[in-house]
């Protein structure tokens, strides 16, 4: 299961910096929100005690420690926080600039 775990993150991460790298605006946001979210699925996997038991329940069915839950549920906001920013800024220089092209946004080399 693990591996599994592991190979699902790994692509994600892939797919997120693939999408960071396009020219699309949309698809450079998009890709951002691709790699928080397998960051988020990476301290999930690393909040695991034995790696057979969720990072939810500890040994013996006790509740395990909450900081892997708290900093999860911080990267969580976190990320929705700069992705509603990352969005507006695409929807000003869409407006402002008439493309949502990174090539074609060359007002900022002057």
């Amino acid at each position: 299961m693990n591996a599994i775990f592991a190979i699902v993150t790994g692509i994600l991460f892939g797919l997120g910096v693939y999408l960071l790298l396009r020219r699309d605006l949309v698809k450079t946001a998009m890709g951002y929100y691709v790699l928080f979210t397998a960051i988020n699925l990476f301290f999930l996997a690393v909040g695991v005690f034995d790696g057979e038991a969720a990072p939810y329940v500890g040994e013996q069915g006790q509740p395990s420690d909450p900081l892997v839950q708290a900093l999860l549920l911080t990267a969580i906001v976190i990320s929705f926080g700069t992705y509603a920013l990352l969005l507006g800024m695409i929807n000003v220089a869409s407006r402002r600039f008439g493309t949502i092209d990174s090539d074609d946004v060359d007002h900022l080399r002057r």
